[in-house]
């Protein structure tokens, strides 16, 4: 199961080499994985329980087929229906072990990051309507502003985290590279300036955290697994993890893996950090795009 996992994975669909907040011609896809909690207390507030993520029809008609879920003609004729990526994750067999090797961690350039996040990036990297549809999505699963008590961490900050118009908690912590961009993000309350690909540690208390998001930036991650394995650990019982990610990038300093697969890959990949990292259910998909077609296609997930 391994060897075949892996070498649906090795169907490799080329990026162009687009970097983020720059348009191409190509359609830009942005999915969100989403993590709850497996530790006791499961449900600390009210949230759909949704996976959304971005698909593309050759790739899932290969891994369905292999998962036994659908059958591949029956994927193809309703890849671009509404509901046909819900099935994509239902029941995955995952291998035993982790189906990744090392070299698929590594980047083009592999220049401390340090160097590269210098100069601040008063960007957006997802065109309105995604950007719209990411804010739509966090303001139906987040606890409501003002609740007492929770705290959020939006992992690999910016300027900007998506969040709703107004929302606030006593607690919002950023954690990213670029201490004048952190330093504009007007809902963070507080932040942490942190390479993970050096220190995959957070330095935060078990059960800290309600909520943790981290928008277009799990392809950059080195040593995904002990992120997702820290994200487990400072979570609350029942917390949500919601990790949004898209087909644009910085090219030079996403992962191997990453940059030679396409969107549906992506979507396996980001599970199997949350799979194996342990801790989290098991993911369910739904598609949230505004706009098909017409603007970045936007998908959220849900483990």
């Amino acid at each position: 199961m391994a060897n075949l996992y892996r070498l649906t994975l090795q169907q490799r669909h080329r990026l162009p080499p687009v970097s983020t907040g720059v348009s191409s011609g190509y359609s830009t896809s942005l999915s969100c994985v989403s993590g709850v909690s497996k530790k006791s207390d499961r449900r600390r507030f009210k949230a759909s329980r949704r996976l959304v993520v971005g698909l593309g029809a050759a790739f899932c008609s290969q891994f369905m087929t292999m998962a036994g879920t659908l059958g591949a003609n029956s994927l193809i004729a309703s890849a671009r229906q509404r509901g046909a990526v819900e099935q994509v994750l239902k029941d995955v067999q995952w291998p035993e072990q982790f189906p990744f090797k090392e070299e698929d961690f590594q980047r083009f350039d592999e220049s401390p990051d340090s160097l590269f996040y210098e100069t601040p990036r008063f960007v957006t990297h997802i065109d309105e309507p995604a950007i719209a549809a990411l804010t739509k999505y966090y303001s139906e699963v987040f606890p409501p502003s003002n609740t007492p008590g929770v705290s959020i961490l939006d992992l690999c900050s910016s300027w900007v985290s998506h969040f709703p118009p107004g929302y606030k908690q006593d607690r919002i912590v950023g954690m990213g590279m670029n201490e004048e961009e952190l330093k504009r993000n007007p809902v963070l309350t507080e932040y942490v300036v942190q390479d993970l690909n050096l220190n995959p540690k957070l330095p935060f208390e078990d059960n800290s955290f309600d909520v943790i998001t981290n928008v277009v930036s799990v392809d950059y991650l080195t040593k995904p697994i002990e992120v997702f394995k820290e994200m487990c650990r400072v979570l609350k019982p029942g917390g949500l993890a919601i990790v949004s990610f898209s087909n644009r990038c910085f090219w030079t300093k996403a992962i191997s893996i990453w940059t030679s697969t396409g969107d549906a890959d992506h979507v396996m990949i980001v599970g199997a950090y949350f799979h194996y990292a342990g801790g989290y259910e098991p993911p369910q998909a739904v598609d949230i795009s505004p706009n098909p077609g017409r603007s970045d296609p936007m998908y959220d997930c849900l483990l």
